[in-house]
């Protein structure tokens, strides 16, 4: 089903996801009227597509923004879930999950912290994704970028440190506070359900339509930049999976850090040119995509 093959190649026929993802979705609202009840309406969505994995004993594993989908650009346009890359079949007694597949920003502790885990790192991914809808940045991040913004995020997040400020959070119901707070749970055991989210009273009751200032999301605009290594992160993981290392088993995947992957190994050897001719490079040289930015 949906695909064809030919004597040379393999196609495979996907869906047109035209309304394109829910981050590019939200910036585009930031100058428009946006409510607590289309947030609620956005997490009703991505809930249900998590509850179809889980109920399977699936495990999504790479939850951010960037991989849900609108199928057009209408207001009521639906939100499918997408790129199961790194999705995997474990449950929590039997078949512990152990490979590191995650994004940094929405990577919860018991991944950072190398321990065996399972499908409740998609809670705290839909955690992280709620906070960003209810105030426009992660609940996670570091004013320093580089490796020691790095890790100082990691270190929050392996505690559990974020607060709610009066500024973007004063008019959020007390109700979806709460279920963020019992998302952001690091005890993996402790975390609610994909099932209580569901039921919970913030979906199935009257979401008021306060206003929501999402315009915090200008200041981060080093954000473009920063998706590359990402890419780049997730790139490696994959290509890991698929040559040889045993999803699971007891061995870790060691992911290209900004300053071990390609880019920075690239700038640093021009920086060095620099050095050794005491001229700096053009800018005509320097590739935008190269940039390295981290929050």
């Amino acid at each position: 089903e949906n695909m064809f093959e030919s004597k040379r190649c393999l196609y495979v026929i996907m869906e047109c996801m035209e309304g394109g993802d829910l981050y590019h979705r939200l910036r585009s609202r930031i100058d428009k009227s946006y409510t607590e009840r289309e947030a609620a309406k956005i997490i009703s969505m991505v809930t249900k597509a998590v509850a179809h994995l889980h109920h399977m004993d699936i495990a999504h594993r790479d939850l951010k923004p960037e991989n849900l989908l609108f199928t057009n650009t209408s207001k009521d346009a639906l939100l499918k879930l997408t790129d199961f890359g790194f999705a995997k079949e474990g449950n929590n007694e039997k078949s512990p999950l152990i490979t590191p597949c995650y994004t940094l920003h929405y990577a919860p502790p018991e991944i950072l912290s190398h321990h065996k885990y399972n499908k409740a790192c998609d809670i705290w991914s839909m955690g992280v994704i709620m906070y960003i809808l209810l105030c426009g940045y992660p609940p996670f991040y570091a004013a320093h970028r580089g490796m020691i913004g790095i890790h100082k995020m990691k270190s929050k997040i392996k505690a559990g440190k974020y607060k709610f400020p009066k500024a973007e959070w004063n008019k959020i119901s007390q109700e979806a506070k709460l279920v963020v707070q019992k998302m952001l749970i690091v005890d993996p055991s402790a975390r609610v359900t994909i099932d209580w989210i569901l039921q919970c009273s913030w979906l199935v009751g009257t979401v008021p339509e306060t206003s929501i200032d999402i315009s915090p999301m200008l200041n981060f605009e080093h954000y473009e930049q920063t998706r590359i290594e990402i890419a780049t992160a997730n790139d490696a993981q994959r290509r890991c999976l698929v040559d040889g290392d045993d999803d699971d088993d007891d061995s870790n995947i060691n992911l290209p850090t900004c300053d071990r992957s390609r880019v920075a190994k690239r700038a640093a050897k021009r920086e060095r040119k620099c050095a050794t001719t005491n001229s700096a490079p053009q800018l005509s040289q320097i590739n935008e995509r190269e940039i390295i930015s981290f929050f």
